[in-house]
């Protein structure tokens, strides 16, 4: 292996691997002129594209439409039950795919500047990158080589042919009994999903509810739709085996110092996601991991070879795509103009939501957190079941939960629950990012009849909190006294 830094380079930028992290890390450099090279081996645009964001979301939509139809009683339309395709509905999924891929595609790339290579790329020094049999020097490496789904050790897994986020979009026979592995975010949206399409669903979790990074009543409404849904949730379930009886497949649990067993068709295993770090040279090079086996970096995205950055999944802490872009941005400036000047990654203000229906959306801390981390708070909550755009939409549901320094109007946090929730807490993120507060969402008008209006009306109750009692006094005598 080439130790030995070279004096001229091929290349300004390599970047391993073409999901989001690393489409926009190249992409940046080609906009400041850099010779920047992109090497993929499988897809371009990653999980989130093939496996992730795009098919799943679009898999979500069919099965809104198909609770809608169960539902059109409640709008006067008569339905008869829904047919549920299910093959068509993955051929869908596909087309969705098709259409969105011209995006990520190399062509794209290419026209912007940013050369592609398909293949497997090896890193063999902090300068040099083997690909197809070919060495190219860089002054600087971007790994962006994402995640894969985690299987747990669960004994005798490995005699079906279990479903996960990468292969599940393959089938094309709706599962008749479905369990699904895992009450987080990927775990609840592919739950209800299939529940909605016709399946069974089991859901299994280990802990004491599902969502466990939300609040218990944020976790609750989103429960209680999965339970009237007629989702089968099993919290504090632990999947111990999967055995097979004749044509009878069944997952053994412990759940209470208990045997709990129970008989499915398919197994999709949703516990998370595992970094991939390892095929492509970074143990060789002895570049740093962290205790969950994601890359090591500092503020600025180095690993422990100054010259290799990471970003994306397969650096955390957060695996979402828009933080993988946004990531992205520090590992590609500071990999270019990091001797003249670089940039700490900024992670105050993150975002995410989980695109359940009622949807979860959150920005900032919410009150578990607050709790752990000792920091004082004031809670407000407005209720969507009294928004009048909500109620015309029959999704008059779900809560706008602010939290507030003390006394002040800045924000620390917002969850959102309800119809539109990843939508609505835009605001609430810009407010966050451009340090104003509750005073000046109260003060901004809002469209009537909106589900915006929720985020005004959730200032108001805020408002009205910590309206200035004593001065309110004062004016109350004034009028008094205006009236003679």
């Amino acid at each position: 292996m080439m130790q030995t830094k070279p004096k001229n380079f091929d290349r300004n930028l390599i970047v391993i691997g073409g999901g989001s992290a690393g489409l926009v890390s190249s992409l940046i450099a080609a906009a400041v002129n850099a010779k920047v090279t992109l090497i993929e081996k499988h897809k371009m645009g990653g999980d989130c594209l093939n496996t992730g964001c795009v098919p799943s979301k679009a898999l979500i939509k069919s099965a809104k439409v198909a609770s809608l139809i169960k539902r059109s009683n409640e709008f006067g339309i008569n339905v008869s039950e829904s047919n549920v395709d299910f093959s068509a509905v993955m051929e869908r999924v596909q087309s969705v795919i098709a259409k969105i891929e011209p995006h990520d595609s190399i062509e794209r790339f290419e026209s912007l500047g940013v050369e592609c290579i398909e293949g497997e790329a090896k890193i063999t020094s902090p300068w040099t990158v083997e690909i197809n049999g070919k060495t190219l020097s860089t002054r600087n490496i971007i790994v962006a080589t994402g995640a894969r789904p985690f299987v747990p050790p669960i004994k005798g897994i490995d005699q079906i042919n279990y479903l996960t986020s990468d292969n599940l979009w393959n089938n094309r026979d709706l599962p008749k009994r479905l369990v699904v592995l895992g009450g987080g975010p990927i775990g609840c949206e592919l739950t209800q999903a299939f529940v909605r399409l016709g399946s069974q669903v089991t859901q299994i979790e280990m802990l004491p509810r599902i969502m466990i990074r939300e609040d218990e009543e944020i976790a609750e409404m989103v429960s209680k739709r999965f339970l009237d849904e007629g989702v089968d949730i099993r919290t504090k379930h632990m999947a111990k085996e999967v055995i097979i009886k004749g044509d009878k497949r069944i997952l053994i649990c412990e759940h209470d110092n208990q045997t709990v067993e129970i008989e499915f068709d398919e197994i999709l295993v949703a516990v998370g996601r595992a970094a991939n770090t390892s095929g492509f040279g970074l143990e060789e090079l002895g570049v740093e991991l962290n205790p969950n086996k994601t890359i090591h970096v500092n503020e600025k995205l180095q690993t422990s070879i100054p010259s290799i950055y990471a970003c994306g999944d397969v650096a955390g802490p957060y695996q979402f795509t828009h933080t993988a872009a946004h990531q992205a941005w520090y590992a590609t400036v500071n990999s270019l103009f990091g001797k003249f000047k670089s940039f700490k990654v900024d992670y105050s203000v993150i975002p995410w939501a989980t695109f359940t229906d009622p949807e979860v959306a959150r920005v900032g801390l919410n009150e578990q957190e607050a709790k752990q981390k000792g920091i004082a708070y004031d809670v407000t909550s407005y209720g969507i079941d009294d928004l009048d755009r909500a109620i015309t939409e029959g999704e008059d549901h779900g809560v706008v939960k602010v939290l507030t320094v003390p006394g002040k109007d800045k924000i620390l946090g917002v969850t959102i629950v309800g119809d539109h929730a990843g939508e609505l807490i835009t605001e609430y993120i810009t407010a966050m990012k451009h340090s104003f507060g509750m005073n000046k969402i109260l003060g901004t008008i809002h469209i009537y009849p909106t589900f915006s209006e929720a985020n005004k009306f959730a200032a108001g109750v805020w408002k009205k909190t910590n309206a200035p009692q004593g001065l309110l006094k004062l004016v109350e005598k004034f009028h008094n006294w205006m009236r003679g």
